[in-house]
């Protein structure tokens, strides 16, 4: 109905703009006409008096060739002198200048548009033009309107019953996809046409969404399967190794060293539910109120520091690269975790006698720290994989951890503004943490 409504509004302003450039010039132009022919015979009037008025009368009324013009001058008391009206018609009174009237014209009645204006010595003269012709044709005009406006109003409701139906084929394709997935069916799409319009534009909109949907659908199967499977095995050993300290433990010692492992069991399922809480909390963006400067060369030095006692004890060497005056924006905690957790990778993967390199540079105004080890590696395939969450490789298999360390990583990029890339080192991996850079 709002479609028919604006096509209907449309149409009507069309007509009225015709009406007004057709008849309506029509109309302009009689009277522009009549002006003209009142203001030269007033000017006549005043020089040449009455004689010199009549005469021109008398002469327009011999060279009007189409008889459409209308002349009559009156006494004072409305006696005709000249002119070509039988007499002073009874709808001209003096209270108005402009009339539309009928009149008889010899054997006819026809419509006739007058301009009076009195004279000086109480003479009244009237001037105008026969309108008849004219009005008949702005008749047709009103009639071809009136018809147009009813053609337009049944093409409107055609129109509108055409949208409509399309409207709800569309619409109904979308709720049925709707019913299918609140039904479980999360492979159901939008059918798209192919036709690039703005239907199929929804469509693909709302099935790019039905597919973030379903991964991230996914993503949550995985992180429950993940996590069921990573806390069994610690949960099961830890309950185990009380149930053999109560049946079989001898004296306080062995009871007391059963606990203590229990709860290196249970700190280790303590800090997989603390790094999830954290990631969650960075993707949340819980703390980027907190942002400010933070020089990342004096953060990687003090890093630097730390883990090269750590390398030292594993038989590895560390060699840094990092340049003074490195500055981000963003939370230095975070910041130092990020990179601590890329250290921590690379020297759990690095073998025995193994370089591991920190280094940092700027490049077109992002701040890359690259942190570089000389293990196994990631393969190609999996470098996607390898920022979700519990994700561990084949080649993470025998190594301790709960695959939480680049996730975290990743999310800590993420709400800074920047990205984490896992490149070969060949051999080993080389992760390039990077960062928008200040100054």
């Amino acid at each position: 109905m709002i479609y028919a409504a604006l096509f209907g509004v449309s149409a009507l302003a069309l007509a009225a703009f015709l009406v007004w450039s057709t008849a309506g010039l029509l109309d302009r132009e009689t009277d522009a006409a009549i002006n003209a022919d009142s203001n030269g015979l007033s000017e006549r009037y005043k020089l040449f008096g009455l004689p010199g008025l009549v005469d021109t009368i008398e002469q327009r009324l011999a060279g009007n060739v189409d008889a459409d013009a209308i002349y009559l001058l009156v006494t004072p008391d409305f006696r005709p002198i000249r002119g070509n009206l039988l007499g002073w018609p009874r709808p001209v009174t003096m209270e108005s200048d402009w009339f539309e009237v009928p009149v008889e014209r010899g054997k006819r009645r026809t419509l006739v548009r007058l301009h009076h204006f009195d004279l000086t010595g109480g003479f009244h003269l009237l001037v105008g033009r026969d309108v008849q012709v004219r009005a008949e044709l702005r008749r047709v005009i009103y009639d071809a309107m009136v018809w147009a406006a009813v053609i337009a109003a049944m093409l409107g409701l055609v129109g509108a019953w055409a949208v409509r139906g399309l409207f709800r084929r569309t619409l109904a394709d979308v709720a049925a996809t709707a019913s299918a997935i609140s039904a479980g069916d999360l492979t159901r799409r939008v059918r798209v046409t192919g036709d690039g319009d703005e239907f199929d534009l929804l469509a693909e909109t709302i099935n790019d969404m039905l597919e973030r949907i379903a991964r991230l659908m996914d993503g949550v199967r995985q992180v429950s399967n993940a996590i069921a499977h990573d806390l069994r095995t610690p949960i099961a050993r830890a309950r185990i190794r009380l149930e053999d300290a109560a049946s079989h433990a001898q004296g306080e010692a062995g009871l007391r060293a059963a606990i203590e492992r229990a709860q290196a069991d249970l700190d280790g399922i303590v800090a997989i539910f603390q790094a999830l809480l954290r990631i969650a909390e960075i993707e949340a963006g819980a703390r980027r109120s907190a942002f400010a400067a933070v020089d990342i060369s004096a953060l990687l030095h003090d890093l630097a520091e730390l883990y090269e006692a750590v390398a030292e004890d594993a038989g590895q060497s560390m060699v840094t690269d990092i340049p003074p005056g490195l500055f981000a924006y963003g939370d230095r905690e975070m910041i130092q975790q990020a990179v601590a957790n890329l250290l921590d990778n690379a020297l759990k993967f690095s073998p025995t006698g193994g370089n591991i390199r920190l280094a940092a540079s700027t490049v077109t105004n992002r701040l890359e720290i690259i942190v570089a080890d000389a293990g196994p590696g990631i393969p190609t395939a999996e470098r996607g994989q390898a920022v979700e969450r519990f994700f561990r490789g084949e080649q993470a298999r025998s190594t301790p951890g709960s695959g939480l360390g680049l996730a975290l990583v990743q999310a800590v990029a993420v709400l800074h503004g920047g990205s984490l890339a896992l490149e070969d080192n060949a051999p080993g991996l080389r992760a390039v943490l990077r960062l928008p850079a200040v100054g």
